[in-house]
């Protein structure tokens, strides 16, 4: 019986907290709560800074377009690698994208004052070194690159500085591609899906089906032009004013996004029978979970009153789509 009471005080002993300078630990969680939620916050602020950084600074839709051509690359039967026309594409996004904004703040000194390019104003140096070694890593990796790759991706190239260079004068008023009506959404759409599937298909060694390529750059440019029409919504006032026809404008904002809708519901349909006959099922699930969150971007009112909505959620589903692919086919193989 005494052994009994005394192995159940021992127990006692071992299970009771431990007074630490007369207090339970119970309480120094509780006072030191504040300060671990502190850190935490401060944490996750520094987090949302750095990723604001790499969306401001158009890192982030680069590695958007890196992550489209490393999916065409498993698309195509490949496995994933690191290759110099990758760097291309990343620098080559870094150049436009820099340059169209640098070339919107010479011809408007107001436009830095505006959310979308306020980041300018408040990092310019940041801004100008970026454009300085978009425009380095572009030359360099072009003068590495083979003959095939700088032929294709030449016309692509011209397409792309006419849409941000002003080619002429219009009653004495600069014009640009991207202010002929629609163009602007369809050269979006079509530069991104051809430039992220003809590159690795130019270095593939494999001889491919036609029918297999053309529903690759139907899915890519459907899947583009439905997440840009809600870009071409923000800019409803804008380009009203500026005399421009866009989707929006034409059928007005809730047929846009009810088009937007369509089109990313008509593109998971093409996958449905592009995909789910053929052993690359993983890719077809990768398109599915894709297509559905992209929806959920669309329609979502919360995430629409984020600042970070267009150049942070939207552009985000390319990369996000990229590495669901990247993703399955590693877990897959």
């Amino acid at each position: 019986m005494s052994q009994r009471i005394n192995s159940y005080r021992l127990e006692r002993r071992q299970s009771t907290p431990k007074v630490i300078f007369g207090v339970k630990p119970i309480v120094y969680i509780w006072l030191f709560k504040p300060i671990i939620n502190l850190k935490v916050v401060y944490k996750s602020m520094k987090i949302l800074k750095l990723l604001l950084t790499l969306i401001h600074s158009n890192i982030f839709i680069s590695l958007a377009a890196v992550s489209f051509t490393v999916e065409t690359q498993i698309q195509l039967g490949m496995e994933p690698q690191w290759h110099p026309y990758l760097f291309i594409i990343f620098f080559a996004t870094l150049f436009e994208y820099n340059l169209h904004r640098l070339i919107t703040i010479i011809n408007d000194r107001n436009a830095v004052n505006t959310q979308k390019h306020g980041w300018i104003k408040t990092y310019p140096k940041l801004f100008y070194l970026l454009v300085v070694v978009s425009i380095i890593g572009f030359l360099f990796t072009v003068f590495l690159a083979n003959k095939e790759v700088l032929i294709i991706l030449s016309p692509f190239a011209v397409l792309t500085l006419f849409y941000s260079l002003p080619i002429f004068k219009k009653a004495g008023i600069l014009f640009r591609l991207r202010e002929i009506p629609l163009l602007k959404i369809i050269l979006i759409s079509f530069v991104w899906s051809s430039v992220t599937i003809m590159l690795p298909l130019i270095q593939s060694t494999i001889e491919y089906q036609s029918s297999h390529i053309i529903l690759m750059l139907i899915e890519r440019f459907i899947f583009v032009f439905a997440i840009t029409i809600p870009f071409d919504i923000r800019d409803f006032e804008i380009d009203k004013k500026a005399g421009l026809k866009t989707i929006p404008i034409i059928i007005g904002t809730k047929w846009s996004i009810s088009l937007s809708r369509g089109l990313i519901l008509i593109f998971m349909f093409i996958c449905l029978l592009h995909y789910n006959t053929t052993g690359m099922r993983f890719i077809f699930i990768s398109l599915i979970i894709s297509g559905i969150s992209t929806l959920y971007f669309i329609d979502s009112k919360k995430l629409q009153r984020l600042s970070y909505y267009h150049y942070g959620i939207l552009d985000g589903t390319m990369l996000l789509q990229g590495l669901l692919v990247l993703i399955l086919h590693c877990v897959y193989k």
